[in-house]
């Protein structure tokens, strides 16, 4: 039976053959999962024979990889901020600049910190797997997060992901429904914090070619040149904040202005925020005033 080192090297080559990009991290990433292990202890298992079982699973994961699945979905997990989230086809892939998002909307909360209370309120719309609303859960512990998608399919990841949060997912409720519409009423004018990455893509021609095939389309395509979901969040928001509260908005960088420009006329102030690359990731309007 061949050493992982073995394996890996071997699957490395098996993956470049395919046309896979990242052939060696991901060879490196799936033998990691096989076996268990990570960066910091790979050393220990890496000359040892594999097991059959090891084997035929590893052997499956290179397999499906090679076939161009997102290494995402073949690791059936991936990190977001603190967290280690379960990830499959039925949600999108956790991405930097969404952490981006998220941290922008944590921020949003420390900002209300000495007006809101012990236990203010963030809803999370569009949760696909979960990643903001329970980063900020787990960051922000005693924070109430509603995690509301229109996928049951997607909820029952995000259901997944939330039962491995522990104790700081107590607070953390999940409803499904169209936006708005999948909050409780009485919600209205007490939520510090709307948060969401929306579908804003305009076209399936805009996706890179891996993304078209295998993440969700419901998730990322919207209608209006990719600006319908993002317009409807902004003017259907304001009824839903308190006085203070704050709408954070992933988007396109290109739609940023249109979409600043609409907040303007019912938030007292807007800014946009970069992402790691420098480009505009989201924009945050504070402070409803057409309620």
């Amino acid at each position: 039976m061949p050493t992982w080192r073995e394996l890996v090297a071997e699957a490395a080559g098996t993956l470049a053959a395919a046309s896979v990009v990242d052939a060696e991290m991901s060879a490196r990433r799936i033998g990691w999962e096989a076996t268990g292990t990570g960066p910091a202890d790979w050393h220990e298992v890496a000359d040892r024979a594999a097991t059959e079982r090891q084997l035929a699973s590893f052997d499956r994961m290179v397999g499906r990889r090679s076939e161009g699945e997102p290494l995402q979905y073949v690791l059936g997990s991936w990190g977001f901020r603190t967290l280690d989230l379960m990830v499959d086809r039925r949600v999108l892939i956790p991405r930097p600049e969404t952490e981006v998002v998220a941290g922008a909307a944590i921020g949003e909360l420390d900002r209300q910190a000495g007006s809101i209370g012990a236990a203010p309120v963030v809803a999370d719309l569009g949760t696909g797997s979960g990643a903001i609303g329970l980063a900020i859960a787990a960051e922000r512990p005693g924070t109430e997060v509603w995690l509301t998608d229109v996928s049951a399919d997607a909820l029952d990841v995000a259901r997944a992901n939330l039962a491995g949060l522990g104790r700081a997912g107590g607070a953390v409720r999940l409803a499904e429904g169209h936006w708005f519409a999948a909050l409780p009423g009485d919600l209205a004018g007490s939520v510090a914090v709307v948060v969401s990455n929306p579908p804003y893509v305009a076209s399936p021609d805009d996706l890179e070619p891996a993304v078209a095939a295998w993440e969700p389309p419901g998730a990322l395509l919207a209608d209006d040149g990719g600006l319908a979901d993002l317009f409807h969040l902004v003017d259907n928001a304001p009824p839903w904040l308190s006085g203070d509260g704050a709408l954070v908005l992933e988007l396109e960088p290109g739609q940023a202005v249109a979409v600043a420009e609409r907040a303007a006329a019912r938030f007292a102030e807007v800014e946009t925020v970069d992402d790691l690359a420098g480009r505009t990731r989201a924009v945050v309007a504070r402070g409803p005033t057409d309620r």
